[in-house]
């Protein structure tokens, strides 16, 4: 745990960089699935995945919530204005969960020259293992990094390991407790919780469906694998071979293909050599989903609050976690992308089955009790997250079905040409 009982420690607790990545289909004003080329081939920061019409925002590293977001909402003005000007204009899709998909062709698997011809084998194994209309969900991941002087001022009081020991550790404790607690981040930041018919039955289009989820992609039908893993939390080396061990087995291809809500990776190329190696850099969080609501695509305060509940984390002491508690918290971050949070229950950390949002509300307080000292945009962000658990109206998911629930596609529509205008004003 880091010694929050330490002034300079304390003082230090919110200094950390972030970095974004965002996904967003290109589409047409049709509603349909863009076919043309990625357009920012040069740009670092707009590149592609699986699909050739998925952008993805990857962000410079920032050091504030703020400054992310902002960089965060510079990309995807840029985007749009490209897209506008396109000879045939395209528009940026602002939901998670996709328009109208009238066949596989629709979701083209991405194109790359004969130098990354892994890559193109490599996803068509994606393809052909998960189905490509689940390769057409999108969504924010979070990286974040506790500040060096943060860590190398904890680490001064007199911890007997190196620093890099004590670094991995510290966050290889922080992965297990977001593995036990980051439902939470799902329950609060869920926003796809409609889908368009031709995503249920191929060729049917324009109907909306709701099918009692809040989040899509990050319920039982969205990202997971076909079996559920086992971590070794012990140090960052075994960490990394109960990773490489699926792999050595055939359940997945490739380090990447653990589609797990929390990924601990090194700095540059990502790969479990080099986490080995040179050890943690950064922690990710997957389970972000797109904001409408929002311009650049994620609200302020949830980014602050996802800082805040890490900082929690690793100044509070945690609870065993054995074999059986990993298998649990892979349903608990399944039941929270669940629409009605009062009905359907996690397991808690003590082994209690209790109410998502029974759990939200006990987490919030305590972490208002160990905030309560500090400055008053944490308690904010806090507060925040509370309202959504304790009025469901105030729940991103609540707000979309309300206002889009008659209309998916064709009320997406008319908000993804609204952001385009706005941002073309710029």
């Amino acid at each position: 745990m880091i010694h929050i009982e330490d002034n300079r420690v304390r003082s230090l607790l919110f200094t950390g960089n972030f970095g974004l990545e965002k996904e967003s289909l290109r589409i047409l004003p049709d509603g349909t699935l863009s076919h043309t080329l990625h357009p920012f081939p040069n740009d670092k920061h707009i590149v592609y995945d699986f699909c050739e019409n998925q952008t993805e925002i990857n962000t410079s590293v920032a050091d504030s919530a703020e400054k992310a977001v902002q960089l965060l909402s510079d990309h995807t003005v840029h985007i749009q204005k490209t897209l506008a000007a396109m000879e045939t204009r395209e528009l940026l899709w602002p939901f998670s969960n996709p328009p109208y998909i009238r066949n596989e062709k629709d979701i083209p698997i991405a194109r790359h020259d004969d130098k990354a011809i892994y890559q193109k084998g490599y996803r068509e194994y994606l393809a052909e293992r998960y189905g490509r209309y689940k390769m057409s969900l999108s969504g924010i991941h979070v990286n974040y990094s506790f500040s060096e002087e943060l860590l190398r001022a904890d680490h001064a009081l007199g911890d007997p390991r190196d620093f890099r020991e004590y670094k991995n550790d510290l966050y290889l404790m922080l992965a297990e407790k977001l593995a036990e607690y980051g439902w939470i981040i799902t329950a609060l930041t869920a926003a796809s919780p409609l889908l368009d018919s031709s995503y249920i039955e191929k060729g049917v289009l324009g109907r909306t469906s709701f099918n009692g989820m809040a989040s899509t992609r990050c319920s039982e039908l969205g990202y997971w694998n076909h079996f559920v893993p086992i971590f070794d939390y012990s140090d960052i080396r075994s960490y990394a071979d109960s990773i490489r061990k699926y792999v050595d087995n055939g359940l997945i291809a490739s380090e990447t293909e653990l589609y797990y809500p929390i990924r601990l990776k090194p700095a540059g190329k990502n790969n479990l050599e080099r986490l080995k190696q040179e050890g943690v850099d950064h922690i990710e969080i997957r389970v972000v989903d797109l904001n409408p609501l929002e311009p650049s695509g994620i609200n302020l305060l949830d980014l602050k609050f996802i800082q805040a509940l890490m900082i929690w984390l690793v100044s509070t002491p945690g609870e065993p976690f054995d074999e059986k508690d990993q298998v649990q918290v892979v349903q608990n971050f399944k039941s929270a992308a669940h629409y009605d949070l009062k009905t359907v229950k996690i397991v808690a950390p003590d082994r209690e089955a209790i109410s998502v949002v029974d759990a939200g509300l006990a987490v919030i307080e305590e972490m208002k009790a160990f905030f309560r000292e500090y400055p008053e945009e944490i308690r904010q962000a806090l507060s925040f997250e509370e309202q959504k658990l304790l009025d469901p109206e105030k729940r991103y998911a609540w707000i979309i079905r309300r206002e889009y629930g008659d209309g998916f596609v064709e009320k997406g529509l008319a908000l993804a040409e609204q952001r385009q205008e706005e941002a073309v004003d710029v």
